[in-house]
């Protein structure tokens, strides 16, 4: 199995829990609760913010001394109502008290201290591509919204029989304005669950080329190249991007093979 796959660990507790340095790279952390109602996480940022996604379920939150209640409303994510987020700078702790069985993820990358705690905005669902490369968005804590240090959260649907982060495209230089550097790593929820989503992972000179079959709960790590992501006909997918790199900006280049879709869909 490659090391860009990444199983759950346990069934409940924290079943994911990517670091910096279990990813061998240097900017994106991920890690997932799966807790019952009554259980407890919490974790102290250090030198790194968090932005905590309530996936599903409901959970009381605190962040160092503010207590923001208690916050989420979709019970399963392929309900496809907005998500709700929390932003917690580094330097500071954070509690999740979950109030009914919940799926909490935990996206981190380096912090600077320039953002108080705070719950996100709701985000807008959009809808992007065309035909069987139509997919549905909200946008979490995307670089129109100023709200983090270096974090860029991120949640898609994808109906059956789609493509999605597609036409193929990549973000691993750093060459702003043309593009930005920025690791990324892919959390795939699956409905139904027995189902799978088919992902690659490759650069252009066949440095790397990974293919993976990726099952409900999986995570895979985009560590460079360009990453799309198939969706079989029967089953709908669901991912939670994080991303961060040295700026907080998404710029990206589409495969200059496939770029004419691109352009034929605008």
């Amino acid at each position: 199995m490659t090391n860009l796959l990444r199983k759950p660990t346990a069934n409940t507790g924290k079943v994911h829990d990517i670091t910096t340095k279990n990813a061998n790279w240097g900017y994106v952390g991920f890690g997932l609760y799966h807790l019952k109602a009554g259980d407890i996480a919490a974790e102290s940022t250090g030198d790194r913010e968090v932005i905590l996604v309530l996936v599903e379920g409901k959970a009381d939150i605190s962040a160092g001394d503010q207590d923001f209640g208690e916050l989420g409303k979709r019970m399963n994510v392929f309900e496809q109502i907005p998500p709700v987020s929390v932003y917690v700078p580094n330097d500071q702790s954070w509690q999740a008290v979950a109030t009914t069985d919940c799926t909490l993820a935990v996206c981190t990358a380096p912090g600077k201290g320039n953002y108080e705690a705070r719950v996100l905005p709701e985000p807008e669902k959009n809808t992007r591509g065309k035909g069987a490369n139509t997919r549905h968005v909200y946008p979490i804590a995307m670089e129109e919204l100023d709200v983090a240090d270096s974090l860029l959260v991120t949640e898609a649907f994808t109906p059956d029989g789609n493509w999605s982060s597609y036409p193929p495209h990549r973000h691993d230089t750093d060459d702003f304005p043309n593009m930005t550097f920025l690791e990324e790593t892919y959390y795939h929820r699956i409905n139904p669950k027995q189902g799978y989503v088919m992902q690659r992972v490759f650069t252009e000179d066949g440095e790397l080329d990974e293919s993976m079959a990726a099952y409900n709960g999986d995570v895979v790590l985009v560590p460079k190249g360009h990453h799309p992501v198939g969706v079989p006909y029967g089953f709908e997918g669901y991912y939670l991007n994080v991303m961060a790199g040295p700026l907080r900006k998404w710029r990206f280049e589409n495969h200059s093979e496939f770029d004419w879709i691109a352009k034929r869909d605008a």
